[in-house]
C-alpha cells in the first residue's frame, strides 16, 4: 500500500497574496508532491473537520467559541498575525483532523505524514505566531485519554521553540516534549518543555544531525513511546526567511530519514507534520517541505511498515 498522505482543498484558503504567513504552500506542496510522482491526487486521505469536544482537550472551550465565532479580542488577533474569515476558521479545525488522522494511520502503518500542521505555538486560551489550535498537544490528549497509547513523544524540529506545546502538556508526564531550536529566536520568552535542546545561529548539517540523533539514541530508549510526533519544520533551512540555522537540503532530509529510522528501528510510530517554514519563492518552499514526504517514502518502502 502507498505511504499515508492526509491532505485537504480547505488547507489553502484565499488569503491576502502579500501576507507573510504562506497560506498557498499547502496547496503548492500537493501540487509538488503530485508533479513529481511521489503521490496521486486520489490515494490523499481526505480529514474530517475535528470536532470542539476533541479541540477541548487541549483548549479552553471560551477560546474555542471566541475563535470560531471570530470574537478574539484586539490583542488576541495582534498575537496570532492571522485575518479572521470562516474558510480560515473551516482550515484550522480541519487541519487538527487531518493531524488526528496522521496519527491514527501511524499507529496502524507504523508510518504516516501530513501536508499540513505542528501548530505548537497555539496556547490553551490563546494563539500565538501564526497558531490558533495546538495540534501535537490535542493528538497527545486524544490518543492518551482513549487508552490508544500510554506515553507519546513529541520531537519537535522546528526552528522555533514549541512553546504552547511546552505549556499545555506541562502537567502530562505521559506526553515528553522535546524541543531542538535556535536560542536567539521567537518566542522571546521561552517556556520549559521537558526537553529543551538550544543551538546556536548559524548551525550547519553535521553538526545539527549530530544533535539529533544523540537526543534521539538518549531519549527514544529512556521513554519508550509509544507513538513519536514528530514537527518537521523547514524553517531551519539556510535560504529561511525567519530561522537562522544553516541547513541545506541534504542536511534536512538526512534529518527527516534520521528521525523516522531511529523510531521504526525500535518499533516505534512516527507521525511527520510539516511545520514552519516561510519564503517569498513559495514554489521553492513548497518543494522543501516536501522533503519530508519524500524522505518518509524512502524509509517507508526500506523498512517494511505497512
Amino acid at each position: 500500500m502507498p505511504l499515508p498522505l492526509i491532505y485537504h482543498e480547505d488547507y489553502s484558503p484565499e488569503f491576502p497574496a502579500e501576507h507573510r504567513f504562506p497560506m498557498d504552500k499547502f496547496r503548492l506542496l500537493r501540487d509538488h508532491l503530485v508533479d513529481s510522482g511521489l503521490t496521486r491526487d486520489e490515494d490523499l486521505l481526505r480529514p474530517e473537520l475535528c470536532p470542539a469536544d476533541i479541540l477541548a482537550l487541549a483548549h479552553d472551550r471560551g477560546y474555542i467559541e471566541r475563535y470560531m465565532s471570530g470574537e478574539l479580542s484586539r490583542e488576541d488577533q495582534r498575537r496570532l498575525g492571522l485575518p479572521w474569515n470562516e474558510a480560515l476558521a473551516r482550515r484550522t479545525v480541519r487541519a487538527v483532523g487531518g493531524s488526528i488522522l496522521a496519527a491514527e494511520k501511524a499507529l496502524e502503518h507504523g508510518l504516516a505524514c501530513h501536508l499540513a500542521g505542528g501548530t505548537h505555538h497555539a496556547h490553551y486560551d490563546y494563539p500565538a505566531g501564526f497558531c490558533i489550535f495546538n495540534d501535537l498537544a490535542i493528538i497527545s490528549h486524544y490518543l492518551l485519554q482513549s487508552g490508544r497509547v500510554n506515553r507519546v513523544l513529541i520531537f519537535d524540529c522546528d526552528v522555533h521553540q514549541g512553546d504552547g506545546t511546552a505549556r499545555i502538556l506541562h502537567n502530562t508526564p505521559e506526553a515528553i516534549t522535546v524541543s531542538l531550536h535556535c536560542e536567539k529566536n521567537f518566542p522571546a520568552r521561552k517556556a520549559e518543555s521537558d526537553w529543551d535542546i538550544p543551538l546556536p545561529n548559524g548551525m550547519g548539517d553535521a553538526d545539527y544531525l549530530k544533535v539529533v540523533d544523540d537526543a534521539l539514541n538518549y531519549l527514544l530508549p529512556l521513554y519508550q513511546p509509544d507513538l513519536v510526533l514528530y514537527d518537521a519544520g523547514v524553517d531551519v533551512h539556510k535560504d529561511d526567511a525567519l530561522g537562522y540555522l544553516q541547513l541545506t537540503d541534504e542536511g534536512v532530509a538526512a534529518r527527516d530519514e534520521s528521525v523516522m529510522r531511529h523510531c521504526l528501528g525500535r518499533d516505534i510510530p512516527v507521525v511527520g507534520v510539516i511545520g514552519g517554514g516561510y519564503s517569498k519563492d513559495r514554489h521553492a518552499l513548497a518543494r522543501r517541505h516536501g522533503i519530508l514526504h519524500h524522505s518518509a517514502q524512502r524509509v517507508w518502502q526500506s523498512s517494511g511498515c505497512h
